[in-house]
């Protein structure tokens, strides 16, 4: 769970941007509130329930079939949503061992925010 870690420590550059930061996995309730009290995080992390957005989003790792203690793990990566749920920048990767950049990430939502403003402000 390092990378949640590692968000909360990206999380004020995210929120000057203008992006609420949140996080889910699939592990139990549970141990999310357990790893979210000890960490202090300031986000929300949530679970995902049957892998039921891991799934929606298309990245559920196939390698773990359903019923299988791991089943439900996503490829890691990274979605930026609009404040209506579409989907604006998908960042995904290969392999758990390797997370997108956390400035590549910045810098993606900085060069995305005059566009999801101007869209805002149309609708």
């Amino acid at each position: 769970m390092h990378q949640l870690v590692q968000l909360e420590e990206w999380r004020e550059p995210f929120e000057a941007a203008g992006v609420k930061v949140a996080a889910m996995t699939y592990d139990a309730v549970d141990i999310l509130a357990g790893f979210h009290a000890e960490r202090n995080l300031g986000y929300p992390l949530l679970h995902d329930e049957g892998a039921k957005h891991v799934i929606g989003f298309n990245v559920l790792n196939e390698q773990y079939a359903p019923g299988h203690g791991a089943y439900g793990i996503p490829h890691p990566g990274v979605f930026y949503l609009s404040p209506e749920g579409a989907v604006v920048a998908k960042f995904a990767m290969p392999s758990y061992r390797e997370r997108p950049p956390m400035q590549e990430l910045l810098d993606a939502v900085q060069a995305a925010a005059p566009v999801q403003a101007e869209a805002g402000a149309a609708g």
